[in-house]
C-alpha cells in the first residue's frame, strides 16, 4: 500500500489529469491547494465557478481532507462567512478508498444538487428551502451572478487575493513527477491503494443514501 506521502502526490496528480485547475498555496508543498470547482449542471449552481482550499493531513488519506469554499456560496450546508462544508461523507464517514477526485467529482456536485436542510450550517438557507424552495433558488441564482461568476473567479490566496501562480506554472517535484508517470504508465502498484474507479458507482449510491 503506498505511503500517506505518495498518496497525497498521486491523487493529486489523478485531480490535475481529470483536468481540474490547481493552484499550489504555498509553493510546491502538496499538502495545501486551491481547486477551481463549477457548479453541477442543471442546478441553481450552474455556471457558477468557486475557489476551493483543500488541505490535506498528514494521515490522508486515513484521515479525511479539510474543504472549505473561498467565494461565498449560498446553501444550507454550507456556512456563508468562512466557507466551510458540512458533508458526512467528509467530516465523519470518510475512507481510504475515496480520493480527491471523488470528491470534486461526486460528493460535492452530490452536495450542491441535493442540499440537507435538517443538519445546516446555514440556517437562514436551510428555512427557505424548506419553506419557500423557488425563493431559495433564486437567491441561490443571486449569490451565483454577484460572487461566483467565471469573470471573477479569485486567483490569489483569498477571495480577494492578488494573481499567484496557477495550474499552467505548477511545477512537478521529483516525486510528483513519478507519481504522475506510474499513473500515465498504467502501474498497478501506484493504482492499487486506490481502487476508487471501478466502485464509483458504490461511492454515488452511499452518498445518495
Amino acid at each position: 500500500m503506498a505511503s500517506p506521502g505518495k498518496r497525497r502526490e498521486t491523487d493529486l496528480m489523478k485531480l490535475m489529469m481529470a483536468d481540474y485547475e490547481i493552484q499550489m498555496a504555498d509553493g510546491d508543498r502538496v499538502g495545501e491547494f486551491y481547486v477551481k470547482f463549477h457548479g453541477p449542471k442543471s442546478t441553481p449552481y450552474e455556471g457558477g465557478v468557486w475557489k476551493v482550499h483543500v488541505e490535506l493531513p498528514d494521515a490522508y488519506p486515513y484521515k479525511s481532507p479539510s474543504i472549505g469554499f473561498i467565494n461565498r456560496l449560498y446553501h444550507p450546508n454550507v456556512d456563508e462567512m468562512s466557507g466551510s462544508v458540512c458533508l458526512d461523507v467528509i467530516n465523519q464517514s470518510w475512507s481510504p478508498m475515496y480520493d480527491l477526485t471523488n470528491i470534486f467529482e461526486v460528493f460535492l456536485p452530490q452536495l450542491l444538487t441535493y442540499p440537507n436542510p435538517t443538519d445546516p450550517l446555514n440556517g437562514e438557507a436551510a428555512a427557505l428551502q424548506m419553506r419557500e424552495p423557488e425563493r431559495y433558488k433564486q437567491k441561490v441564482i443571486e449569490y451565483v451572478h454577484k460572487y461566483a461568476k467565471p469573470e471573477d473567479f479569485p486567483t490569489g490566496d483569498g477571495a480577494d487575493g492578488e494573481n499567484d501562480d496557477d495550474a499552467s506554472n505548477f511545477s512537478m517535484s521529483e516525486s510528483e513527477g513519478e507519481a504522475a508517470d506510474d499513473i500515465l504508465a498504467g502501474d498497478e502498484g501506484a493504482l492499487s491503494a486506490l481502487d476508487v474507479d471501478d466502485e464509483k458507482n458504490d461511492i454515488q449510491n452511499h452518498v445518495q443514501t
